[in-house]
């Protein structure tokens, strides 16, 4: 892409301002500067993801999501040859519309379930993590305390530093 704004730009320049050439340039470089501009942007702003914690419990699935667990297994035994997971997915999806409420009602409840196992999950999961955080605050207070008793110079410092002004 560079390459060919480079030799753009040389031969209009070879060429001189006037004519055709002036006119190319002109029309061409705001279009290849946003293009460019647009990729150094998102390339400099740099957004790092923070670290997932993989002790953590992941979100439970919806109604649809566990109808469609029991769906693939039906699916694929009706259509072994079909090796397409976008078929699956398209079918399920069709299925699940022209369902009833009545018959959504039984993976609406267990998908009610898996969230409360959930819940529970992550009241524990937030309890440790809280627990520990507060672990590495003891921590770091106790460092800080026993760092100023052991030096014990900085306090003979100051008062040294407050007779010499008088």
């Amino acid at each position: 892409m560079f390459y060919f704004v480079w030799i753009c730009d040389c031969i209009v320049d070879m060429k001189g301002a006037k004519g055709k050439g002036a006119a190319k340039r002109d029309t061409l470089k705001p279009v290849d500067d946003r293009k460019v501009g647009k990729k150094k942007a998102a390339a400099s702003k740099g957004k790092t993801k923070a670290a997932k914690d993989p002790n953590k419990p992941k979100r439970p699935p919806s109604a649809f999501f566990v109808f469609l667990e029991e769906f693939r297994i039906t699916f694929k035994k009706e259509n072994p040859n079909n090796k397409a997971v976008s078929t699956v997915g398209k079918a399920g999806g069709e299925k699940w519309k022209s369902m009833s409420a009545a018959e959504k009602a039984p993976y609406e409840a267990k998908a009610a379930k898996r969230k409360t196992e959930y819940e529970k999950l992550m009241k524990a999961y937030n309890k440790k993590q809280e627990s520990e955080e507060d672990d590495v605050e003891e921590e770091s207070d106790k460092s800080k305390s026993e760092v100023d008793e052991e030096s014990g110079q900085d306090d003979e410092a100051d008062e040294d530093e407050d007779e010499d002004d008088d």
